[in-house]
């Protein structure tokens, strides 16, 4: 029996930096009253409060629920408070060394977008992000700047030539996230184990990201079952499937 489903937020529980619709707060909120969640996304804890947090109720369920943000670099539990169990930091000459690398990448592959919103790399301490378009892109810009991974693949390549001392995976609509070498979600699903007490075959993972180079591919490499999905319409669809079959348990 599954005792832990883990999830991606952007691209599965919401739209890449939106808030979870209310059907799937609701259909959310009534998994977490029969079974652990986890959520493991490449956003900054502030994301996960913004964007999933706000949108569930606040009550005894988040004793069932376990948040890594940047990828797993940091982990959150609930006891009264959120509190910070780890952060797995870069360090200043890391985050230097990222940044230089990221930039030269981007001008390498020739994809220096012409109007951004925001941020384009951001800092999040254990994790630095590109973000193609800014961090406060329209989602209708995201979607559209590369939809089949294309652009990000040859960035992505360019950088794991620069710096393949560090762990480099794509995510959301338009981000490349940059961890420690090791550190990422293969890494948040270890430690949900040696946590929570779990195994390996006690947890399902959801993903739009679970192919190879995806942010979500470290958890099934880890050997946790997976199921792909393509938006929040899917994962909504699996979440009722998962709430009728433990229902009945």
């Amino acid at each position: 029996m599954k005792k832990l489903i883990v999830f991606d937020l952007d691209g599965t529980l919401a739209p890449s930096k939106s808030s979870l619709a209310p059907q799937t707060a609701s259909l959310l909120h009534d998994l977490l009253d029969i079974v652990k969640v986890a959520v493991i996304s490449g956003g900054a804890w502030e994301q996960f409060e913004k964007q999933l947090l706000a949108d569930l109720p606040q009550d005894s369920h988040f004793a069932n629920l376990s948040l890594l943000p940047t990828c797993g670099t940091k982990f959150f539990q609930y006891a009264g408070k959120w509190t910070e169990l780890y952060s797995e930091d870069l360090t200043p000459v890391q985050k230097a060394k990222i940044i230089d690398s990221l930039n030269y990448a981007v001008r390498e592959a020739g994809y220096h977008a012409k109007q951004v919103w925001g941020e384009i790399i951001e800092d999040r301490g254990s994790q630095v992000t590109f973000s193609a378009l800014g961090q406060q892109a329209p989602l209708a810009e995201k979607e559209a700047w590369d939809a089949d991974f294309a652009k990000r693949k040859k960035i992505t390549a360019i950088l794991e030539a620069l710096i393949p001392e560090f762990s480099i995976r794509m995510g959301g609509a338009t981000s490349i996230d940059v961890t420690k070498p090791g550190i990422d979600k293969a890494y948040g699903i270890g430690k949900l184990c040696d946590t929570l007490h779990l195994s390996i075959n006690e947890m399902v993972y959801i993903g739009d990201a679970l192919f190879p180079g995806g942010n979500d591919y470290p958890a099934q490499l880890a050997g946790v079952a997976s199921i792909p999905v393509n938006g929040p319409g899917d994962t909504n669809v699996v979440i009722k499937t998962i709430l009728a079959c433990l229902g009945d348990k």
